[in-house]
């Protein structure tokens, strides 16, 4: 499709805005929006859940927002409810926000007369899926960034409105990347509603941006198995991967203490040292008091802070103040 400029003129009063997002990565743009004056008729969240060793219902961190900020609130458990559908139309929006939500059918987003559309953390078509942020560090980019699109059937695919770049840096994990583009994008949301609304935005279809020589690289949801390190790698991926689970969902191996008894840990912050050596992937020197280094096919990991399953998360030389490792362990377990 060729671009499309989207022809509508309206002010922030004017406007009638749904918000549609779950985490606190979607708290940012909201509040951006009603800074600027926006008027957000209404906010739809995902249920209360149980959570935490006592199994307590909690809220979505939007619910508690929009509950501070007394706005309009929906959290339906289903999204073609009947009821839900004829709410969202009641309230005759101009537009709806997406940010951090559940995937939409149609008859949702097709309700306002502007459009609804969603902000994602990459830079469409690259990184379409639900774990970008990760997966972008897993593959040792050295930028991403940011993209608001109108949404349509397919899974992130549909046009673009804006983009914005935001640099990876070596020191970054999941976390710190996460909270960069978190900020980010509240700015990008606010930009791509400004614009909108003054009628002066080009939507570009995905297809446009794509190279075929390359392909795109995706962001598939993240399993529990997915986030297991693979030792037999080159150091540099090791690295990057750890940095790519960190903190959430955490990448975890299992090693041996000195009575031999494998024991699952996760690692949130590490170091790669090339060396060669003729140790198998796998193979742990330690002094047991002021290093950990974990083998990989081209040098060694270095861990610096790490957690032992039940316990809390320990810098490197505190830990090893209550646990000995075995220093020399099979190259599987």
């Amino acid at each position: 499709m060729p671009a499309t400029i989207i022809p509508v003129s309206m002010n922030e009063k004017q406007v009638r805005i749904i918000y549609m997002g779950t985490p606190e990565f979607a708290i940012p743009p909201l509040k951006s929006l009603l800074e600027k004056g926006y008027n957000v008729v209404a906010v739809v969240t995902a249920p209360d859940k149980q959570a935490g060793r006592g199994q307590k219902m909690q809220f979505p961190p939007v619910k508690a927002f929009a509950l501070d900020h007394q706005l309009k609130l929906f959290q339906p458990e289903k999204l073609r409810e009947e009821s839900f559908v004829s709410n969202l139309k009641s309230l005759k929006p101009d537009l709806q926000v997406v940010v951090a939500f559940r995937m939409l059918p149609e008859v949702v987003w097709s309700i306002p007369s502007i459009g609804t559309f969603n902000l994602h953390a990459s830079l469409l078509p690259n990184y379409r899926g639900a774990a970008p942020i990760n997966r972008v560090i897993i593959n040792g980019e050295k930028e991403t960034g940011l993209t608001t699109f109108f949404i349509d059937q397919h899974i992130d695919s549909g046009n673009i409105l804006l983009q914005r770049k935001v640099p990876v840096y070596d020191t970054d994990n999941a976390g710190t990347l996460h909270d960069r583009l978190m900020l980010e994008g509240a700015g990008l949301v606010i930009e791509t509603v400004d614009r909108l609304v003054a009628g002066e935005i080009r939507a570009v279809s995905q297809d446009t941006l794509m190279n075929d020589s390359d392909g795109i690289r995706t962001a598939p949801k993240i399993t529990r198995e997915d986030c297991r390190i693979n030792w037999d790698r080159p150091g540099k991926a090791v690295h990057n991967f750890i940095r790519g689970m960190t903190p959430y969902p955490g990448p975890y191996a299992y090693l041996s203490n000195e009575k031999g008894e494998h024991i699952l840990f996760k690692f949130y912050e590490t170091s790669f040292i090339p060396k060669a050596h003729r140790a198998d992937p796998g193979t742990v020197s330690t002094d047991n008091r002021t290093y950990l280094h974990i083998a990989v096919n081209d040098g060694w990991i270095a861990v610096h802070t790490l957690q032992q399953s039940g316990k809390r998360v320990m810098p490197l030389e505190e830990f090893l103040r209550g646990f000995s490792f075995k220093p020399f362990l099979p190259r599987f377990f």
